[in-house]
């Protein structure tokens, strides 16, 4: 089993990234917020979760050791996958989903693509016990932008961006809208756009 990984980051998509050790180049899937800061060439440290499928080897992997225990225990619940997983990790941070849990909050679980409000109760179930509690007081506040009147024509990355969106479950105009946004603040990297768009779509899919 690979528990972690130590190399140079030589290629970074919209949800992975290449770590090249010794070498060999690992493709390592990740949340829109490691990718966000993230930089080519830096030295990165990644802990790690092998999954393995009849027609696949996958590896996902985290910054925090945190972030790959939640990972690992999320996948316990009923019906949830690695992919379902990820995107949870990418809506909600460890602590969040300890606070959602705790307080039975299914609404800002059911923001996760995939996750319907039956998926949430499910999860606040089998998750209570395994989870823990939180370790900080209060979650901190998002800043969630205001949704443009009109989506702007994407093109490049930001079509990518749309594209990588409505394969996480969301609806191409809610994508748009939500990338047309991030753009219009002023972002231009894919891996922030992806990021930024994710906090400014909540729960609508």
């Amino acid at each position: 089993m690979i528990s972690t990984l130590t190399g140079r980051v030589s290629h970074i998509g919209l949800d992975s990234l290449v770590l090249e050790v010794h070498g060999v180049g690992y493709l390592v899937h990740t949340t829109a917020q490691s990718l966000a800061v993230t930089r080519h060439d830096a030295e990165l440290t990644l802990h790690t979760e092998l999954v393995v499928r009849e027609d696949s080897l996958t590896l996902f992997g985290f910054p925090q050791r945190e972030e790959a225990e939640i990972f690992r225990i999320v996948q316990s619940v009923s019906g949830v996958g690695p992919r379902t997983a990820l995107a949870l990790l990418s809506v909600m941070a460890p602590d969040d989903l300890r606070r959602a849990v705790a307080a039975e909050d299914a609404k800002a679980i059911t923001r996760t693509p995939g996750i319907g409000p039956k998926g949430a109760q499910r999860m606040i179930l089998e998750l209570k016990d395994k989870i823990g509690a939180p370790t900080s007081a209060a979650p901190s506040p998002a800043d969630v932008p205001a949704s443009p009147e009109e989506a702007s024509v994407l093109r490049g990355p930001q079509a990518d961006v749309v594209q990588a969106l409505v394969g996480l479950g969301w609806a191409e105009k809610s994508a748009a809208d939500a990338v047309a946004t991030a753009a219009a603040e002023g972002e231009s990297d894919p891996a922030v756009l992806l990021r930024t768009a994710l906090r400014g779509l909540g729960g609508s899919r």
